[in-house]
C-alpha cells in the first residue's frame, strides 16, 4: 500500500459533531445585504471570497451573500441568538437606518418585540426581502 503524506490542512482539528459551517445567502446585491446585516448585528464584512462576501458571526459559521442580479430570489429565513446586551444596540440600528421591525414573522406587529422563552425577538425584512430574526434565547424545542 502506498505511503499517503499528510497535506498541512490534515493537521487542523476535525468536528467531532455536526456543525453548520457557512451558508450562502442569496441578495441582488451582495454588498448592500451584507453590509446591512453586518450593521445590525454589528460584526464586519470580510473580504470577498471567491463570488462570496462573508460575515464571520463569531461561532464558526459564515453567511456567504452570492449576488444573483438577474434571477428571483426566494426570501429565506435567518434567526440570530444574539447577546441580550446587545439586542437594545440592534433595535436602536434598525430604527436609525428606517427599518420596521415586528414581534412576530409574520409582520403583523410593527415597532414591537416578543419575548418569547424568557427572553426577546425582533423579526425584520433585510434589502434582499429575507425575513431575518434576532433573539435572546433559543427556543425551546420538545
Amino acid at each position: 500500500m502506498p505511503r499517503q503524506t499528510q497535506a498541512p490542512h490534515d493537521s487542523e482539528p476535525q468536528a467531532t459533531v455536526v456543525q453548520l459551517n457557512h451558508t450562502a445567502v442569496y441578495a441582488h446585491d451582495r454588498q448592500l445585504s451584507a453590509e446591512f446585516i453586518a450593521a445590525i448585528l454589528g460584526v464586519e464584512v470580510g473580504a470577498p471570497f471567491g463570488p462570496f462576501l462573508p460575515i464571520d458571526l463569531g461561532n464558526g459559521v459564515t453567511l456567504d451573500y452570492y449576488e444573483k442580479r438577474d434571477e428571483p430570489i426566494q426570501p429565506q429565513h435567518y434567526a440570530f441568538l444574539v447577546p441580550d446586551e446587545r439586542f437594545d444596540a440592534m433595535i436602536a440600528r434598525l430604527e436609525a437606518v428606517g427599518v420596521t421591525y415586528y414581534a412576530d414573522p409574520g409582520h403583523t406587529d410593527p415597532g414591537r418585540i416578543n419575548r418569547l422563552f424568557g427572553g426577546r425577538g425582533a423579526y425584520f425584512d433585510d434589502p434582499g426581502g429575507h425575513n431575518m430574526e434576532i433573539i435572546t434565547r433559543p427556543y425551546i424545542r420538545p
